[in-house]
């Protein structure tokens, strides 16, 4: 049993979250969500490489969706498990006749491995210190996803599911919405002990017919799952590809996801939402992997608060994240990617996080073309800024009488590039950075 509270809102800075008892932000470069679903992959090798790098942050499906082999170009799928290796909440029936081999599922009973798989995975993730995001439903894009799924008629013996792949997520089917309702409830009374757990009703809600509607209802079983639980989880919701911005939020949610969100426009767009601001995907960008590090850097210091880069090193045969990304694959991965982001969430876990916010005062002199620095500051006290694209800059801002110590840092390596001390009599400040490639940061602190 968890001995600290879930993974909550700051109470002194809804934007970012509370983690036994530190501040904190979620920064991952992570599997492609099967690592419990897949009965093929052994994930603590994988856990224990994430650790390693200091990243603190997993997302995982829970088997009501499942892809085939070769979807959106992925080698090595983990959320394409082989023939009889999908595992979900629903035990198998001794019927034969589950599209992807083996039996059918039977709505009717639930799977304990499937259970104490779930558990054993967010136990191992919560004693290496990383917050697991479980996305308890997600839309079937096309007709071959929803072939798989144990909710389809077919592929169960219970006659639950006789519906088109884009009205699943709807109201329309009360015998699919009950089903939901039931796996909603069994996994939340499931794993109510867990400290490092964060609840996302669907992944990319915007595709494939979901509704808000649906989406809200899942949010309140949710929310009345837990009621009687001294214990309460945050929930997320998944809002766009990109940006848009949230007029009327739902009261239950607490995390706005979005998925690549660059330029991350969509922080900025939400200021006035009391929560967190998450871009808890990316990962379609090819094969370079600096794409992925200039995207994290830029999503964190605009104000985000959660980062997670689709990293396709990570295979059955490759849990440790040794495998090699090629085309037709559509992202990267690997140890160069991992290290760099550990070097972001170094450098952001260094400072007062809870008393800063985006700040615009800071700009590169002459703003040379496609060159950009965002800062978060806690004005006249210390500065987070990071500076993308070009190779030497000048910043500029205004800064109270004081003494401070300025660090230029590699987002590549996280390594201090130079450091120095500025007895500055106040006003308009100036500091020139050494020489680099792609991008730097700098760390102020009076």
């Amino acid at each position: 049993m968890a001995t600290h509270i879930p993974i909550s809102l700051h109470p002194a800075n809804h934007r970012y979250f509370m983690f036994r008892g530190k501040p904190t932000v979620l920064v991952t470069s992570a599997e492609h969500y099967g690592a419990v679903l897949n009965l093929d992959f052994p994930f603590k090798p994988y856990l224990d490489e994430l650790k390693r790098n200091g990243l603190n942050y997993t997302r995982i499906f829970t088997g009501v969706y499942c892809e085939v082999h070769g979807a959106f170009g992925i080698r090595d799928n983990t959320l394409a498990p082989a023939a009889d290796k999908l595992i979900c909440p629903w035990s198998r029936s001794t019927q034969s006749g589950y599209a992807n081999g083996g039996n059918k599922f039977d709505l009717n009973h639930w799977d304990n491995a499937y259970f104490s798989r779930l558990n054993t995975f967010i136990k191992e993730a919560g004693v290496r210190g990383i917050v697991v995001e479980i996305s308890l439903f997600c839309p079937y894009y096309e007709d071959d996803s929803w072939k798989l799924s144990p909710l389809n008629s077919v592929n169960n013996t219970n006659g639950v599911g006789k519906a088109t792949a884009h009205e699943v997520h709807t109201l329309k089917h009360a015998d699919l919405t009950h089903r939901q309702e039931e796996m909603t409830r069994k996994i939340v009374t499931e794993l109510r002990n867990h400290d490092n757990l964060i609840y996302e009703i669907c992944n990319e809600p915007y595709f494939g017919g979901v509704t808000l509607d649906w989406q809200k209802h899942i949010a309140s079983v949710i929310t009345d799952a837990e009621r009687s639980y001294p214990r309460k989880h945050l929930i997320a919701q998944n809002i766009a590809n990109g940006s848009e911005k949230v007029e009327n939020p739902d009261p239950n949610i607490s995390i706005l996801n979005f998925h690549y969100a660059y330029p991350p426009t969509a922080v900025e767009e939400n200021n006035r939402f009391k929560g967190v601001i998450g871009c808890d995907e990316t990962g379609f960008q090819g094969q370079d992997d600096k794409v992925y590090r200039y995207d994290g850097w830029d999503f964190i210091m605009a104000g985000g608060a959660l980062y997670n880069n689709l990293d396709y090193s990570f295979t059955v045969s490759t849990p440790d994240g040794t495998a090699k990304v090629e085309h037709p694959t559509p992202g990267s991965g690997g140890r160069r990617l991992r290290n760099a982001l550990s070097a972001l969430k170094r450098f952001i876990d260094g400072f007062t996080l809870v008393k800063m916010a985006p700040d615009s005062s800071v700009t590169v002199l002459g703003s040379p073309s496609g060159i950009t620095a965002r800062t978060l500051s806690e004005p006249g006290r210390q500065y987070a800024i990071y500076v993308r694209g070009g190779k030497q800059v000048t910043l500029a801002t205004d800064l109270p009488k004081g003494r401070y110590k300025l660090t230029w840092v590699s987002p590549l390596t996280g390594q201090s590039i130079r450091t120095l001390t500025v007895n500055h009599t106040g006003g308009n400040a100036e500091f020139s950075s050494p020489a680099y490639a792609d991008d730097i940061a700098l760390s102020i602190r009076r």
